[in-house]
């Protein structure tokens, strides 16, 4: 069976955890979801580079989530869900490239 890359979990995280939250009205629901892909994406990026990368691509998972909150007020919610994580899915594309 194939693997969903780590890119696309983390990035499917950050959409779908506020996807989930909002549509649900229940923050803690999109809490949920967004821990259980970043859970995921960290056992693949630990697999796949190390568990020195799978720690900063965590931190960097996380700072996202954080930062997408004040970008959000200059850009509206969902430009600035989407723009975050295209940037943890970039960074992560780049880190584990190199390490295969």
């Amino acid at each position: 069976m194939a693997r969903v890359p780590a890119a696309a979990v983390a990035a499917g995280g950050l959409v779908g955890g506020y996807g989930v939250a909002r549509w649900t009205r229940k923050r803690p629901l999109g809490g949920v979801a967004l821990a259980a892909a970043g859970a995921v994406a960290a056992r693949q990026w630990h697999q796949d580079a190390g568990p020195k990368a799978a720690a900063g691509l965590s931190a960097a998972y996380v700072a996202a989530f954080a930062g997408s909150h004040p970008l959000a007020k200059k850009v509206g919610a969902w430009p600035a869900v989407f723009t975050v994580a295209a940037g943890v899915a970039l960074a992560s594309w780049t880190v584990t490239r190199r390490s295969s």
